[in-house]
């Protein structure tokens, strides 16, 4: 009987060891992120506006808007995984400068797929009831996630816009549109995922390849491991960016 007891301590022993490690790997996965840099700090820190207009409003823990004086339509936004979200600033501050009001998404740990409903359109709609059409999009994995919440809610949005990004799930039968945005220097994105992606997506989606951008480049948080070297700025490249996410937004 002891010795039994004795096998017992030291499964029960090993079991807690096992979940202290697990638990402590957890942690510092979701701690491990990419951060932004000063540049997109100082944007989100822009509560007053600035000659363009653009006001950084927080709307919760969840999501905060960039809202210009007089927006023509929303894009609702999800950043890449383990990306500090601050650090698409200034993308979406382009993008607000362009007349598209954005909510930046905050998710849980940094991980979009873990929280595609953290913002309700509805709740949006209530807000800014002057904006009468929606986008949806993120970039890479956030972009998963956008698709994932639209696939779901498809009467709420007129397109989703895909950065470096492609669809999960199947979007033929979404009513909307579809815009692609890719780099021609990303390295880090998978190529043949995303060919193979584009039956997923409906039929009259539209592809942007931005000439010399990379992945990293739609945000401000660094070089990212693996990815290309780009031959443009990282400011060109997300003026490039906001000019195709704008025009399908105010087309909509």
């Amino acid at each position: 009987m002891a010795h039994k007891r004795t096998i017992v301590k030291r499964i029960l022993a090993c079991v807690a060891i096992a979940l202290v490690a697990l638990v402590a790997a957890g942690a510092w996965y979701v701690n491990d992120y990419y951060h932004a840099d000063a540049v997109a700090l100082d944007v989100m820190a822009d509560a007053d506006g600035d000659a363009d207009g653009v006001v950084v409003r927080k709307l919760s823990d969840k999501a905060f808007a960039f809202v210009p004086t007089s927006p023509k339509a929303g894009f609702v936004f999800y950043p890449g995984a383990k990306v500090q979200p601050e650090a698409y600033a200034p993308l979406l501050k382009q993008c607000a400068s362009r007349g598209v009001l954005c909510v930046l998404v905050r998710p849980i740990f940094n991980l979009a797929l873990f929280d595609a409903d953290a913002v309700s359109v509805d709740d949006l709609r209530a807000r800014f009831p002057e904006v009468k059409s929606w986008v949806i999009g993120g970039h890479s994995m956030g972009g998963l996630a956008a698709c994932d919440h639209a696939s779901r809610h498809e009467g709420d949005f007129a397109y989703v816009a895909l950065l470096a990004s492609y669809p999960n799930t199947d979007l033929t039968s979404f009513a909307g549109g579809a815009l692609s945005v890719v780099g021609s220097k990303d390295g880090v994105l998978n190529r043949k995922n995303y060919e193979a992606a584009r039956d997923k997506l409906p039929r009259d989606a539209r592809e942007v390849v931005i000439d010399g951008g990379n992945h990293a480049n739609f945000g401000n948080y660094g070089d990212q491991g693996g990815d290309g070297t780009a031959t443009i700025s990282r400011e060109e490249q997300q003026e490039r960016c906001a000019d195709a996410i704008a025009a399908i937004a105010q087309a909509a």
